[in-house]
């Protein structure tokens, strides 16, 4: 079958119907009835008295009161009997009949009334809500021939509309009739995906919508969640219904769950039931899930007929039934890595040295440091390697900033100049933070010799013996 035949065939697939006695041959399959589809889902059946010569998916101008409607066939033959009792349409109930097919004059109009509705339907909320009623009209119908129009809407309480009714009629000068539809129908007219990630089934293929209740969720161990069983009508789900009797009639094949099963140890009552495994999972304790034990279905029945007999088992379990349960071990599914081995890991700072100016530190700071490890590694303390170095170096002279003026020689005495110098008026200090910036070791090594030199003047060791100095003899 082509697409064309297809659309022809089944013109909305929400309200298609599928007619498997077309190919019967014989009187099974020819009937004057015919079902004709009108906008949402409503629907009619017509006799067809002239016999014209109908096929799915015509246009035909059917009786109405008053004037005519325009309408669009959906099912023929035989099979029109069977929707007719399945919409509960009495066999001696007045049927109309069909005038004609539609002409182009009739479609035009058609047309034309229906651009209308839009317009129409904005127009009379205004009023609704001007008269305060409190009800919400969801959609508008007219007529094939425009001299009809039907209000549908929806309310919670009942509504008193006469007024509104008046003033509907003198507005658009049509005649005026209400309808009051459910919220799945107004679900259904304005469509929608479902938690399931398809389109809605009110929207999509279901014609007929049937009572949901609470139980059909016990039936089937659904949790009773209003957020999670409700749609977007705000009403429970139509898809409770879809697999419920399969649930009920899966229940009557399993023991009852007011029966307790009795052994030489304990009394077990019904905790949960898993209906497509078969199984059931009793509980010692009657509210509270205490020592589980998980059997089939025909264990309890054997259990419950030993009980009736008055004998009680040792245990619920089946001997071998029960498997041992390994613990399971740690799988680190990242590859057992550290979390943090992305993180950029920080660069300590060196410490910069506390107390001295800039520039007072020498370049020769590591070389006490090696004198003190090699004093430590042959057994000498760093005081006696501070005492050989002072002996044999000669002190070393302290370092000149820009802008100072050269100190004392370690020979000079406090008082006296220097060769070629003036005699300054003050005394001059020496600078400060000399010494500073160096290793532990070195100032340990240099405090204890500078103790051994504190006798004598100058800073030089006694034992050593002093320096000729023609230059400070004459000075």
């Amino acid at each position: 079958m082509d697409s064309k035949k297809a659309d022809k065939g089944c013109p909305r697939g929400k309200l298609c119907c599928h007619n498997w006695l077309a190919d019967i041959p014989g009187g099974k399959a020819q009937n004057d009835l015919v079902e004709v589809q009108f906008k949402n889902t409503r629907k009619g059946f017509y006799r067809n008295s002239t016999h014209i010569p109908l096929e799915i998916g015509d246009w035909v101008a059917v009786e109405a009161s008053p004037g005519h409607d325009i309408g669009q066939v959906t099912l023929t033959g035989e099979l029109v009997k069977l929707q007719m009792a399945r919409a509960r349409v009495k066999p001696d109930a007045e049927i109309k009949r069909i005038f004609r097919k539609a002409k182009p004059a009739d479609m035009e109009k058609f047309a034309e009334a229906k651009a209308r509705e839009n317009d129409t339907m904005i127009r009379s909320r205004k009023i609704a809500s001007s008269l305060q009623l409190n009800m919400k009209i969801g959609d508008v119908e007219y007529q094939g021939d425009g001299n009809k129009a039907i209000f549908y809407y929806i309310a919670d309480e009942r509504v008193d509309f006469r007024q509104l009714i008046k003033v509907l009629a003198e507005t658009f000068k049509v005649r005026i009739e209400m309808k009051q539809i459910g919220a799945r129908q107004e679900a259904g007219r304005i469509g929608g995906i479902g938690p399931c990630g398809r389109p809605l089934c009110c929207a999509s293929w279901m014609t007929s919508f049937v009572s949901v209740a609470t139980s059909a969720a016990r039936y089937q161990d659904i949790s009773l969640n209003p957020q999670k069983l409700a749609g977007q009508c705000a009403k429970l789900k139509c898809c409770l219904n879809f697999e419920v009797d399969a649930y009920v009639e899966s229940v009557k094949k399993l023991p009852d769950k007011t029966i307790r099963l009795e052994t030489t140890d304990n009394t077990y009552y019904h905790f949960k039931t898993d209906i497509f495994k078969r199984t059931l999972t009793y509980s010692t304790d009657k509210s509270v899930a205490a020592n589980l034990v998980t059997i089939d279905a025909e264990r309890a029945f054997e259990v419950i007929e030993m009980n009736k007999a008055g004998e009680k088992p040792l245990k619920l379990e089946r001997d071998g039934d029960r498997k041992p349960v390994g613990k399971k071990e740690f799988t680190d599914l990242v590859g057992q890595d550290s979390i943090s081995r992305f993180d950029k890991k920080k660069k300590k700072k060196k410490p910069a040295p506390k107390g001295g100016t800039e520039g007072s530190s020498t370049p020769k700071q590591a070389q006490p440091q090696q004198g003190t490890k090699q004093a430590q590694a042959q057994g000498q303390k760093p005081g006696q390697q501070g005492q050989k170095q002072s002996q044999t170096q000669p002190s070393q002279k302290p370092s000149q900033q820009p802008g100072q003026k050269p100190s004392q020689q370690p020979g000079q005495k406090q008082g006296q100049p220097q060769q070629g110098q003036n005699q300054p008026k003050k005394k001059k200090k020496r600078p400060q933070g000399q010494n500073q910036g160096q290793n532990p070791g070195q100032n340990q090594g240099q405090s204890q010799g500078q103790k051994s030199n504190t006798g004598a003047p100058g800073g030089q060791n006694p034992s050593s013996p002093k320096p000729q100095n023609n230059e400070n003899k004459q000075g």
